[in-house]
């Protein structure tokens, strides 16, 4: 069903992909996009969201380090992607850590509506306005398959859009299928902005892969391989040679190796 061949694409197409990413993580979403192929560009002023988001072939909003200027420029940047029908992803970093966080982004989702919404599992409870799980940034509390499945439907009803949400194992739906991605590594919570760099596969795959949900299992299955593969390039030596064996399982993963490794569970 899912066509794991469209990581050739990105290589052959090298589309440009727009984030608004966040001080912590800039860098290494931008290093990412790079590796897999895709060309990132990661502007942030207000005066030309509209033409960079015009020429890019998907944007990617992370409100992780939030205040009012980012918070204009995805509006700016949600705008012009409906009116270009293009593709823009949503990853509200944090969005219960505080009541001004969560306003700022309800309004941006009352008004535009992503093409994949990437939460964990406090964000998505937050957004719900359900007793939220988060510690700052993170998702604090593990919480059972069962319990993760009826949040991530229930925010992809409510917003109508597809949403992946992030954990052991990746859950995405849009509110009436369901797939999980299993697998990975335990160090990805060891390495910050693990979580904003599949955010930006999404916005990568999403450029060569026109359906939502589609584009969302391929980003959750390609870095799920990338750090089983990264767990065993950097054996026990820590988080620092885990990131960077992360970068370097991204860049090397052939389409023929993702095919044959992926794994992909309908729910």
């Amino acid at each position: 069903m899912f066509d794991l061949t469209r990581l050739a694409a990105v290589k052959e197409q090298r589309p440009l992909i727009h984030c608004i990413s966040n001080i912590v993580t800039a860098n290494d979403c931008a290093n990412l996009a790079l590796a897999v192929g895709a060309s990132p560009m990661m502007a942030q002023a207000a005066e030309e969201m509209a033409e960079i988001t015009a020429i890019s072939r998907a944007t990617v909003l992370n409100t992780g380090t939030p205040d009012e200027e980012r918070f204009k420029i995805c509006l700016l940047c949600g705008k012009e992607a409906r009116r270009l029908d293009q593709p823009f992803v949503l990853d509200p970093v944090g969005v219960g850590a505080s009541s001004w966080r969560l306003e700022r982004t309800m309004e941006l989702l009352r008004l535009y509506t992503p093409a994949i919404l990437r939460v964990n599992l406090g964000e998505a409870q937050a957004l719900l306005q359900r007793d939220k799980r988060e510690h700052g940034v993170d998702s604090d509390v593990p919480a059972a398959l069962a319990e993760r499945l009826d949040t991530a439907v229930c925010l992809a009803k409510r917003r109508r859009t597809t949403v992946l949400l992030s954990g052991p194992e990746d859950i995405i739906t849009d509110g009436s299928a369901a797939w999980s991605v299993p697998g990975g590594s335990h160090w990805m919570a060891r390495v910050t902005g693990t979580g904003c760099m599949l955010s930006v596969l999404c916005g990568v795959f999403a450029a060569v892969e026109p359906d939502a949900v589609s584009a969302a299992v391929l980003a959750a299955a390609f870095w799920k391989v990338c750090s089983r593969r990264a767990e065993q390039a950097a054996g026990d030596r820590g988080p620092g040679s885990f990131r960077t064996a992360l970068l370097d399982a991204a860049g090397m993963l052939t389409t023929e190796e993702f095919a044959a490794e992926a794994r992909i569970e309908p729910l």
